[in-house]
């Protein structure tokens, strides 16, 4: 837990999107002597998920004695002293029976060790950090004895003392679990702890490893009691359910959305635990960087914001910008067929500037001007999905950026080597501003052999339809135009290719 200095602090005193609900009447005071103090002002902090945020704040530290104190009791948690430069000092836990606490410590030394006057549970909570700093530090030591040897030496001594250290820790553990069981620091020490088959026949034989995996993932929430928002107040809550859904589970968008449902209906509704998970999963698959997986973020809303049950743990207006961004990825999803592109082929560029396109100031202009050419124009649409192809690349980008300037000619010496390769590719390359002498400029420098098309009368707002918030942007779609990649690399095109044509095989 000696990480958690490195947390950055949220000096904030409620959520942005709730607040908290404090339940119990009762008084609280946490009283601290700390040797070799030259603070003047220390801070209360407790943890919620992944973020910390101040509970209270002494402003006159007195011969080193910091008193924190209020009328309502604390929540149950884990709790912090922080001091003026915003560094953790040390980590305590509080519950129904230490709202009460005198505490001493140290300033002096980087080991701000502490110990309490009147819990001997907290004694043994100091006692438990002590252990695992003290066993980390001897394995830091053991490590850098193996300096100087090769991977294959290192890794052969290196694992046996993580083990060894594992073991360690877990066998303390458990003696003190069952020496503070029915207790919140039991409870933490708990929900700590690895859940691991204990006796396994054969591990390498893939049924006993399947048996193993099984039997981690079935007990992996064993012991947590999703109707206790206490559990996000421990700096474990927020790894453990990174964990679970990086790790344990299997990593499709599929299967993430339904442990999602499952854990949603774990806290009751409208509760504060229930409100902490939605906004986490919210938060993580809406900017989530794994191809797909927006898809998880689509779900959320259909069934969570759609529904109203996204109400009271957002502000109005944020639900409705959450929606909105959801409809606008929702028609880009992996496996559905792209939205058509109308657009204008850069080689009739000069007809569109004719029709005075190019010096419009307002939608008004645009839309008289379409009228009056629109039966010219039906007739130079460029429409995406009539392009035949077994594999259509579309890319997004401009001119002038600096990326698309690298990325673009690399896409084009790709694209020459599937063709080489007796690939029936095409490229949709949709430049995604109206400066036409610019871009018909680098085509021609360029040799740009491929379908060269913008949106020259305004018609698409491309940007909007393909969320492009950034270029270039490249999409692969198969022969009927389904998405099978976004937002990809060059170097990852000929892969995807590769996958699509096993699946035109499999068809066969």
């Amino acid at each position: 837990m000696r990480n958690c200095l490195h947390r950055k602090l949220a000096m904030v005193y409620f959520f942005c999107f709730f607040s908290l609900i404090g339940s119990a009447q009762s008084s609280y005071k946490i009283e601290i002597n700390m040797k070799n103090c030259k603070d003047t002002l220390a801070y209360l902090t407790f943890y919620q998920m992944d973020k910390t945020y101040i509970k209270d704040t002494c402003t006159s530290i007195k011969n080193g004695k910091i008193i924190f104190n209020g009328k309502e009791q604390l929540d149950k948690g884990i709790y912090s002293l922080v001091n003026q430069k915003k560094e953790i000092v040390f980590d305590f836990f509080v519950d129904e029976k230490t709202q009460n606490l005198k505490l001493n410590g140290d300033s002096a030394g980087f080991k701000r060790e502490a110990t309490a006057e009147n819990s001997a549970q907290e004694n043994d909570f100091f006692k438990y950090i002590k252990f695992l700093t003290e066993q980390n530090e001897q394995f830091a030591i053991a490590k850098q004895q193996l300096k100087g040897l090769s991977k294959k030496d290192s890794l052969a001594k290196v694992i046996p003392l993580l083990k060894t250290l594992e073991n360690t820790i877990q066998e303390y553990e458990n003696q003190t679990a069952e020496k503070n069981k029915a207790s919140y620091f039991g409870d933490f020490l708990r929900f700590k702890m690895e859940k691991n088959l204990k006796e396994i026949p054969n591990p390498t034989n893939r049924k006993d490893s399947l048996k193993v995996y099984q039997y981690y993932k079935t007990h992996y929430w064993d012991g947590v009691d999703f109707k206790d928002a206490a559990i996000t107040r421990n700096p474990f809550f927020s790894n453990k359910l990174k964990k679970y859904f990086e790790t344990v589970i299997y990593k499709h968008p599929d299967s993430v959305a339904v442990e999602i449902d499952r854990m949603m209906l774990k806290p009751d509704f409208g509760t504060q635990l229930y409100k902490l998970l939605l906004a986490h999963f919210t938060a993580t698959y809406e900017i989530y960087n794994v191809m797909g997986f927006d898809k998880v973020f689509v779900h959320m809303v259909d069934t969570y914001f759609k529904t109203g049950k996204a109400v009271g743990t957002y502000e109005d207006d944020v639900i409705e910008r959450i929606i909105k961004h959801s409809d606008k990825l929702k028609p880009l999803l992996i496996g559905t067929k792209a939205p058509d592109l109308l657009m204008i082929k850069a080689s009739d560029r000069d007809k569109i500037a004719k029709m005075g396109f190019e010096n419009v100031k307002s939608s008004a202009e645009v839309t008289q001007l379409y009228y009056s050419n629109e039966a010219e124009i039906n007739t130079l649409f460029y429409k995406l999905h009539n392009v035949a192809a077994d594999f259509l690349i579309l890319v997004f980008w401009d001119v002038d950026c600096g990326h698309c300037q690298k990325e673009i000619p690399k896409l084009l010496e790709e694209y020459h080597n599937l063709q080489k390769e007796n690939k029936d590719v095409k490229v949709y390359s949709v430049y995604t501003q109206q400066e036409g002498d610019k871009y018909l400029k680098y085509i021609d420098e360029h040799k740009l052999d491929w379908i060269n098309v913008y949106d020259g009368v305004h018609y698409n707002n491309v940007t909007e339809k393909y969320d492009i918030y950034s270029t270039p942007v490249i999409y692969v779609l198969d022969k009927n135009k389904v998405i099978k990649a976004k937002r990809i690399s060059v170097e990852q095109i000929k892969s995807i290719i590769k996958d699509i044509e096993a699946e035109y095989n499999k068809v066969k």
